[in-house]
C-alpha cells in the first residue's frame, strides 16, 4: 500500500505541479481529474469512482464495435455477439466486458451511496441472470478449450472472487448466479495446469504468471485448497529457478503486462516473505541497488495497440506494490512504491472516453491499480 506520507487529495491544479509531486497519483477519467483521497490504503471519491464507472457502464451493454476471437466450425457460430455472449457481450470483447463488470461491482462495494448506484446495479442486474450465465457456459463447453486461456478465465475468477466476498444480498444473489461459471473457469485450470510444460511469458492477453495470480486470489477467497495447491505447484515448476530477468528488453510495442513484474508479483503471493526476498534477488538484482524504471511513452492512444502501454503503466504499478508488501527492507520497498505512483501518475491523466481504443477496458486497470 502507498505508505502515508504520499497521502493527499488531488484537485485539477494537479498537472501544472506535478514535477514536484512525484509520490503522489493522479486519477482522471471520461475527460477531467477526479479527486483522489489516500488513506491507510488508495480511496477513490464517489465522484472519481463515479466516472470510472460510466467507462463501464457506456460499454458493457454497446454490442458493436466487436472482436469475437471465435475458431468458426460452420455458419452455424456465425451468430451476432449478443445470442453468443448474453451475460458479457459488450467493451469490445469478452475479458474486457468481464473486467468492466467486475469494476462496477468493486465501485459499488466501496460506495454503496454512489450517486449512479440504481443504474449500476440495473446494468448489472441485466447481465448477471442466470440464464445469462447458462448461455455462457454454453459457449464454453462448445468453444476451443482455449478460448480466453487464461486472460479471461483470470477476469472471470476475479469477478467470482469480488461477488464471493461482498457480504451483501444483492451481491450473494449474482454471486451465486455467476458461480457455476467461475467452477467451469475452475476445474479448467486443473485441468489445464498440468500439461501446460512450459509458461507463456508474453506482454499481452496469454502471459501465464497473470493468469495464475488472479486465479490464487479466487483461491485464496474461496479457501479452494485444490486449486491453490495446483497454481502453487505450477508456478514452483515455471519460476522458482528463474533469474536474471532481462526487464531491459521491456516493454514491446503492444504490452499491457510486465514480463517480468507479472512473474515477481505472482512469487509473492505464492512464497512465504522468507523464500521470496532472495529469489526476487536473483531474478531482478537491479531491484536492492540503484534502479530506476521510465514508464512507458504512449505515443497514440487512438491506436488499439499502442494505447496497450496505459496498462502497462498501471499493471506495472499494482504489481510493484503487491511485490513491495513482500519485503521486510523499507528502502527498497519505498522505492517500489515510488516507482509505482509515477507509473500511475504517467496514465492515469489519460484514461478518458474519447478513445474507445483504450476506454473500454483501462478503467477496470486503473481501479485494480489504485485499490492495492
Amino acid at each position: 500500500m502507498i505508505n502515508l506520507a504520499r497521502q493527499a487529495i488531488f484537485a485539477l491544479a494537479v498537472l501544472a505541479t506535478m514535477a514536484t509531486m512525484a509520490t503522489m497519483a493522479i486519477v482522471a477519467a471520461c475527460g477531467d481529474q477526479p479527486e483522489v483521497e489516500k488513506e491507510d490504503d488508495v480511496m477513490l471519491s464517489a465522484d472519481s469512482a463515479a466516472r470510472f464507472a460510466n467507462l463501464a457502464l457506456d460499454c458493457i451493454h454497446r454490442e458493436y464495435p466487436n472482436k469475437l476471437g471465435q475458431v468458426l466450425k460452420d455458419e452455424s457460430s456465425l451468430l451476432p455477439p449478443g445470442t453468443l455472449h448474453p451475460a458479457f457481450y459488450g467493451c469490445f470483447d469478452w475479458h474486457s466486458s468481464v473486467h468492466g463488470h467486475w469494476m462496477l461491482v468493486k465501485i459499488l462495494k466501496k460506495f454503496p451511496d454512489l450517486p449512479d448506484r440504481q443504474r449500476v446495479i440495473a446494468s448489472l442486474s441485466q447481465s448477471l441472470t442466470p440464464g445469462n450465465v447458462a448461455g455462457e457456459i454454453r459457449y464454453f463447453e462448445t468453444a476451443s478449450p482455449s478460448w480466453e486461456r487464461t486472460y479471461g478465465w483470470a477476469w472471470l475468477l476475479q469477478l467470482a472472487t469480488e461477488l464471493g466476498t461482498w457480504d451483501d444480498p444483492l451481491g450473494n444473489q449474482w454471486a451465486d448466479n455467476v458461480q457455476p461459471l467461475a467452477e467451469l473457469v475452475r476445474d479448467r485450470y486443473i485441468e489445464f495446469l498440468p500439461r501446460q510444460e512450459y509458461p507463456v511469458r508474453t506482454g499481452v492477453h496469454p502471459n501465464t504468471a497473470f493468469g495464475l495470480s488472479f486465479a490464487f486470489d479466487y483461491a485464496d477467497a474461496m479457501n479452494d485448497d485444490t486449486l491453490r495447491n495446483a497454481i502453487v505447484a505450477a508456478a514452483t515448476r515455471y519460476y522458482a529457478d528463474d533469474a536474471n530477468c532481462p526487464l531491459s528488453w521491456e516493454p514491446s510495442g503492444e504490452d499491457f503486462l510486465s514480463p517480468c513484474f507479472e512473474e515477481a508479483a505472482l512469487m509473492a503471493r505464492v512464497m512465504p516473505a522468507s523464500d521470496f526476498k532472495p529469489w526476487l534477488d536473483a531474478f531482478l538484482p537491479a531491484l536492492s541497488g540503484g534502479y530506476s524504471l521510465r514508464p512507458a511513452n504512449v505515443s497514440d492512444r487512438s491506436d488499439p495497440k499502442i494505447v496497450h502501454l496505459d496498462g502497462l503503466n498501471l499493471s506495472r504499478a499494482w504489481n510493484l506494490i503487491i511485490i513491495a508488501g513482500q519485503l521486510d527492507d523499507e528502502r527498497v520497498a519505498t522505492k517500489l512504491r515510488e516507482l509505482a505512483d509515477e507509473h500511475l501518475e504517467a496514465s492515469l491523466p489519460h484514461i478518458t472516453s474519447e478513445h474507445y481504443e483504450g476506454s473500454h477496458w483501462l478503467g477496470s486497470f486503473a481501479i485494480y491499480a489504485l485499490t492495492r
